[in-house]
């Protein structure tokens, strides 16, 4: 029973960490870059110039959560596999969707906080 426990806990992990990682790029735009948005909008709050790298911080962040949960995931489950090519492909997809991120921000498609408030009012 405990071992059925002990995989289901890590079948659960996974998928979390499978969602929140570069690997699920299909999905970045649906929950990595909304969870980035919601991190950053407090720092433009403090000044707008902290929207910006708060937003790619969070973004990063979000990923590197989805690797760490894989990986404490995979430890549990004991999967082996070709990690470095995995690691390589994660890494060039993250850096388009920071450039997406920085795009987006520039053309005023994210707002900060500030301007979004004032475009709900």
């Amino acid at each position: 029973m405990g071992v059925i426990k002990s995989n289901f806990y890590a079948g659960i992990v996974a998928v979390i960490g499978y969602l929140l990682s570069p690997l699920s790029w299909w999905n970045d735009l649906f929950v990595n870059v909304p969870l980035a948005y919601l991190f950053a909008l407090p720092f433009s709050l403090l000044h707008e110039q902290l929207y910006l790298p708060a937003f790619v911080l969070g973004y990063w962040l979000s990923n590197l959560l989805g690797f760490i949960l894989l990986h404490h995931a995979g430890s549990m489950l004991i999967i082996e596999g070709k990690r470095r090519a995995l690691w390589k492909g994660s890494l060039v997809i993250t850096l388009g969707y920071t450039l997406l991120i920085v795009i987006l921000v520039g053309l005023g498609v994210l707002p900060p906080a500030n301007e979004l408030m004032l475009y709900l009012k």
